[in-house]
């Protein structure tokens, strides 16, 4: 039953994958036998790459940023056609915190393109070939504020409802021609995502407090869940949302 929860001889792509979440997750793919393809905004997700082959793991890195969706097509379309990529996770995000009165538009957009549109056009480049190969995984990460509104972060909280609701979209078409598509729900995580949250004393106590583990999740605890939708285990797992938030959901 082991060997089902393995990813020997897969190819997944992890977007977001220079720092945090993403990070965590590549480096669980590769220890559980995939080859990894980390995908960051940034020249830092070269770092990233080079830990896992360092330690007997097999990666490449992309650096491509999500906010110019043309080329994040170009670079997908070209890695959709020259590998074969069995597993996409769209983990990149962005958030932009403040009262919904403030949010200038362009800070809207940023959000959306990133977080949805983003994930949309990945979602679209590396499906189509999964369609063709009529097998593939594509986890998208979703949050808490997929099922709640938040605070100060509208456009955070529209884009993770949204991500959602095309996780859903895709399942329904894809699922019956060999092409699972899921999500991860985290809760809250020590993240950069998260410092504004963490330093501010008040809002922090009201969090922690309601967390029925008792603490924050860490970008670790997310591997696991991760690693279960992209294996043969999750084989007749479609448009779910997994949760992984210590009990935030049932408190």
């Amino acid at each position: 039953m082991t060997a089902a929860f393995r990813l020997d001889g897969r190819t997944a792509v992890v977007t977001g994958a220079r720092s945090g979440i993403g990070r965590a997750i590549a480096r669980g793919y590769a220890e559980a036998g995939a080859h990894v393809i980390a995908w960051g905004r940034t020249e830092g997700v070269t770092e990233v790459a080079a830990e896992i082959v360092d330690g007997g793991g097999s990666a490449e890195s992309v650096v491509a940023d999500l906010t110019d969706l043309d080329n994040a097509a170009a670079v997908a379309g070209e890695l959709a056609s020259t590998r074969t990529v069995d597993v996409l996770v769209n983990n990149a995000g962005v958030i932009a915190r403040g009262p919904a009165e403030n949010v200038p538009l362009s800070e809207w957009r940023r959000v959306l393109t990133v977080n949805l549109d983003a994930a949309w056009v990945l979602s679209r480049a590396f499906g189509t070939h999964m369609l063709r190969r009529e097998t593939g995984r594509i986890i998208t990460v979703a949050s808490m504020l997929s099922f709640q509104g938040g605070r100060n972060v509208p456009a955070y909280t529209a884009s993770k409802h949204a991500v959602v609701g095309l996780t859903r979209a895709l399942a329904n078409e894809w699922s019956g021609r060999g092409v699972n598509v899921n999500a991860l729900a985290p809760g809250y995580v020590v993240t950069a995502n998260t410092t504004g949250i963490r330093d501010d004393h008040t809002r922090l106590a009201e969090i922690s407090t309601r967390i029925p583990a008792g603490r924050w999740a860490t970008p670790e605890d997310m591997v696991g869940p991760a690693v279960f939708l992209a294996s043969e285990a999750a084989g007749y797992v479609n448009g779910h949302v997994l949760s992984v938030d210590g009990g935030w959901l049932a408190s």
